[in-house]
């Protein structure tokens, strides 16, 4: 309930305030400034947040402060160029809003970026068919999350091994709890003891992985990482647990799906296409949640900071009282998104083992 209250609220304020700013900026056209906030209030709400919460070639870290990350496109026929995203430019040579030009060191190619992503042209102007695999924000991010979690994990199994039988020390004393969650209260519930096994590493690892992304972007000043509000990464992982599930999927599940046992004929005609329509529902439905959620509770946490902006300066409206009310609100879904981030990777990782347990169950006669 409060989650619907706050997303009612964010599609409120992201709908008027551009209104609103527009209105503010035309009634005070003799004051300029240069600040970050009115910036803000130019371009409107819903541009800001947008920008925050979408990928980039960049990890922004306040005002123009920006760390490039490698540009990395093969032209084809004309091989790989690697640059920093730094090297892009505007008309004026600048790094403002708007398209952006760089030229390939090693193919001499004209790189185009915009919001719609890259386009390359050589000398004459001609498109050219590029594949742009440039190292992004998300990227990077999941580069520090497996990172993080090979170095983590594998500590945990050193210090079991050195100490078999005792109880553990250090990060393992923190990272057992959460291990023995997934097991006893996911995978041998939903999955029974024998079958987990089977499927123990890959819900760990999903389990950690969603965990540490959806921590990763609560962190502030570090570049507003959305891992898992991203839906490239996010469709990866669905598509992770559909192959699982197909691949693994016996001859009762199959047929189930492709033949309903005791349903007449002209009932199957309508029934099979409905229950192939639910085996590819079901990836889209985890890749959906995830996404929606994760953007959700960052969207809301940036709508409440802008207000601070948009309301500071005009003592009418009451901006003192509006800036203390969207801290204490902003503070509030801070802490609900820690828990936010637990709970989806539990939700994830619980109908990933309910589509395994599906379609490994054997036949009840």
């Amino acid at each position: 309930m409060i989650r619907f209250i706050a997303r009612f609220i964010t599609v409120v304020m992201i709908i008027s305030a551009p209104n609103f700013a527009f209105s503010q900026n035309s009634e005070q056209n003799d004051e300029h400034t240069n600040s970050h906030a009115d910036n803000h209030k130019e371009e409107g709400v819903g541009n800001f947040i947008i920008h925050h919460i979408s990928d980039a070639n960049e990890i922004h870290l306040f005002g123009n402060v920006s760390i490039p990350l490698p540009i990395i496109i093969f032209v084809e026929g004309k091989g790989l160029d690697v640059f920093m995203s730094s090297a892009f430019h505007d008309a004026n040579g600048g790094h403002g809003h708007g398209p952006k030009h760089a030229r390939g060191p090693l193919t001499g190619s004209h790189y185009t970026k915009d919001e719609l992503g890259i386009t390359a042209k050589d000398e004459n102007g001609l498109d050219l068919a590029i594949w742009d695999i440039s190292i992004t924000k998300s990227v990077f991010g999941m580069f520090f999350v497996i990172l993080l979690m090979i170095l983590m994990l594998r500590s945990v199994a050193k210090n079991y091994a050195r100490r078999p039988g005792l109880a553990p020390k250090g990060i393992a004393s923190l990272m057992e709890p959460l291990i023995l969650f997934v097991r006893d209260g996911i995978a041998h519930p939903i999955l029974g003891k024998e079958k987990s096994k089977k499927f123990m590493s890959f819900l760990l690892t999903t389990f950690f992985f969603i965990v540490a992304c959806n921590l990763l972007g609560l962190i502030p000043f570090i570049g507003g990482f959305n891992i898992t509000g991203t839906v490239g990464v996010t469709i990866v992982l669905a598509g992770l647990v559909f192959v699982i599930t197909t691949i693994n999927g016996n001859k009762h599940y199959w047929g189930h799906i492709v033949s309903p046992p005791g349903v007449p004929f002209f009932v199957k005609l309508l029934l099979v296409p409905i229950e192939i329509f639910g085996i590819l529902l079901k990836p889209t439905v985890l890749m959906i949640r995830l996404t929606a959620n994760i953007s959700a509770g960052h969207i809301i946490i940036l709508s409440f900071v802008s207000l601070i902006f948009i309301f500071g300066k005009n003592s009418q409206a009451g901006g003192l009282g509006v800036g203390v009310f969207s801290t204490l609100f902003m503070i509030f879904m801070y802490l609900l998104e820690l828990l936010v981030a637990f709970l989806q990777a539990y939700v994830f990782t619980l109908l990933a083992a309910i589509y395994f347990s599906e379609a490994t169950q054997e036949p009840h006669h």
